[in-house]
């Protein structure tokens, strides 16, 4: 069913009613595999077919969407969201003044200081949001078609360059592992130290480790194997030598059906990303280690940048971390000063000839 396009009383309003059809829209187009309970999906869908929402409450089951299973909605919503906290202060009257004009102002606005990658998500996000309400709205017998494309969007590839991942040097990691084996948690000291010792040992993401279920675990030798449900419903294997965690080893063991989750709340539900990365926050200001991003993928940066430092094998980086391209793995080799050192020595030489 289409709507007219400014469909409330004020230009608010409006704008949340079409972010939460978009919201509806993308959570039963996106892939459902890791979906774990349908019937919460159901009431997601029925909560969001009503017409008054706060981008509070929007939020909120947007967050419950990802909980259930729903891995991509975030990159959907998120952008969407940050876009319309901005777009409120204009004092628009209608959805049809926003021509592409504004939408790179508010574009260039939100993504500030933000990675390539990042920068590229919000893009396809505002786009698909745009390409959505000329889809969907009626405006007497036809829509109203947005021309939003962006292809000339300044944001990307800017001449600053690729921006560099944080990660810890090998000494710093030493002293944030030494720091996590001592610190005292709370609660839940062997669930915490060993989820974040899963990402520090293989690089994997936050959001895969928790998704690992004890099916997903088997033992070959000195090996714990682990089955990892990675980006894309795709399925990789890293693997972790058992004396790195032989402390943690008897965790395990405190569950029964293979489907449990491994990182667990009260109420048995898997830990969110963000509870991870205050965490490993706290261990690193514990450390004395300062860093400008100190969240979970940094631990996964550390991981990649050493491996590659020891190996030197772009292969082996794009295979351990499961990147569907060889591009993102290549920007690791920043680590890879050999030959700096080289031009240096060369130049040192000229100084003393």
């Amino acid at each position: 069913m289409k709507y007219p396009l400014d469909c409330e009383d004020n230009f608010s309003k409006s704008f949340l009613f079409w972010i939460a059809k978009f919201l509806k829209f993308k959570l039963n187009s996106l892939s459902n595999k890791l979906l774990e309970k349908a019937e919460e999906l159901r009431e997601i869908n029925i909560a969001l077919s009503k017409n008054n929402f706060t981008i509070e409450e929007l939020d909120e089951l947007a967050k419950k969407s990802r909980n259930i299973g729903m891995i991509g909605v975030n990159t959907y919503f998120n952008p969407i969201k940050k876009f319309y906290e901005q777009i409120i202060h204009y004092k628009l009257y209608s959805l049809k003044l926003i021509d592409e004009e504004l939408v790179i102002e508010i574009l260039s606005s939100i993504t500030a200081g933000l990675s390539d990658a990042s920068k590229k998500n919000h893009k396809i996000a505002i786009v698909n949001f745009f390409k959505f309400l000329s889809s969907q709205n009626k405006d007497d017998d036809s829509s109203y078609v947005y021309e939003i494309e962006l292809k000339n969007w300044s944001g990307l590839n800017s001449s600053s360059g690729q921006k560099l991942p944080e990660f810890m040097s090998e000494e710093q990691m030493k002293t944030f592992l030494n720091t996590l084996n001592n610190y005292e948690f709370k609660s839940n000291q062997d669930r915490n130290k060993l989820a974040i010792k899963i990402i520090l040992f293989t690089g994997v993401r936050v959001n895969e480790v928790l998704r690992l279920r004890l099916k997903d675990i088997s033992y070959e030798n000195d090996l714990i194997s682990l089955r990892i449900h990675a980006k894309g419903n795709k399925y990789r294997v890293v693997l972790l030598n058992i004396n790195s965690i032989k402390e943690h080893l008897e965790y395990f063991n405190n569950f029964a059906e293979p489907n449990q989750y491994l990182f667990t709340n009260k109420q048995s539900k898997p830990l969110t990303q963000a509870y991870i990365s205050r965490l490993i926050e706290n261990v690193l200001l514990a450390a004395g280690i300062r860093k400008e991003k100190n969240g979970a993928h940094m631990l996964r940066h550390s991981f990649a940048t050493l491996l590659y430092k020891k190996e030197k094998d772009l292969l082996l980086v794009q295979e351990a971390l499961g990147h569907a391209s060889l591009n993102t793995s290549r920007i690791y080799t920043h680590f890879d000063n050999d030959k700096l050192k080289l031009a240096a020595k060369i130049a040192n030489n000229l100084k003393e000839d």
